[in-house]
């Protein structure tokens, strides 16, 4: 296969370090599958996977709407300040949702949502690189919302549904561990994931330039941690990174 056909297929390309990420994530999915594990029931498959798509909406809207506030209106001018789910559809992330929905270990995302951090203006600190503190907080922060806004309902009928939950029950208890999922994960400090943004909008300038080989090698990483951290010892290590803001967020239950 030639050079040029591998860089347009995008799957090999010895130029790029992200190159064949795709296939790994299938022959790691190929070997969930042959584990033989049992599928959820449809309706469960469908409930979960129907959160998925309205969670990640909410999420990459309030990055862009976040982003439009604050002086750039490069998303806006793609369409991306909607709450339509269409408009945040990424292929290869939406089927990682369907891998998860179907109860296989596997990553999701959304479209991600251009911006231009030099655009950005905000009162203080937050201008700049810094203003993608307040974007990449947005999307997080809006599942943390979502997740607390169920809660309250939750608790309120959690004694009731113990026993023999009612679908309503089972609707939101799902949405609200999407949610938990999603703010979770997407505060781990790895590129391309929110907390990444966050921490070098924080960070001091210099270490912008040290972090940066990151953004190179970060997709690869984070594959490395879900997938083979699972694997290795008692717990995986994604699991560590992530249970701080779960167990806080799970705490709002019984």
């Amino acid at each position: 296969m030639s050079d040029r056909l591998n860089g347009r297929v995008g799957f090999v390309n010895r130029n790029d370090p992200n190159s064949g990420l795709y296939i790994i994530m299938l022959l790691l999915l190929g070997s969930q599958v042959l584990g033989g594990r049992q599928l959820p029931p449809a309706k469960q498959i469908v409930t979960v996977l129907g959160c998925f798509v309205i969670a990640v909406a909410v999420h990459e809207f309030m990055h862009a709407f976040v982003a439009m506030k604050l002086g750039d209106d490069t998303a806006e001018r793609q369409g991306r300040v909607t709450l339509n789910p269409v408009s945040h559809f990424e292929p290869f992330g939406f089927f990682g949702m369907l891998m998860i929905s179907l109860g296989y270990n596997f990553i999701g995302w959304g479209k991600p949502v251009p911006v231009n951090p030099s655009r950005l203006r905000a009162p203080g600190f937050f201008n700049g690189r810094r203003g993608m503190v307040l974007v990449a907080l947005a999307g997080p922060l809006s599942n943390v919302a979502m997740a607390i806004l169920v809660a309250i309902p939750l608790r309120m009928i959690w004694d009731q549904n113990a026993g023999n939950p009612s679908e309503v029950f089972r609707v939101m208890l799902w949405f609200f561990w999407v949610n938990a999922l999603l703010a979770s994960f997407n505060a781990i400090p790895i590129p391309p994931l929110d907390g990444y943004r966050i921490l070098v909008g924080i960070l001091p300038a210099f270490w912008t330039r040290i972090l940066a080989p990151l953004e190179r090698y970060g997709f690869l990483i984070l594959i490395l941690l879900f997938f083979i951290g699972n694997r290795v010892g008692s717990s995986s290590v994604t699991n560590a990174m992530i249970s701080p803001i779960s167990e806080l967020i799970y705490r709002l239950l019984p």
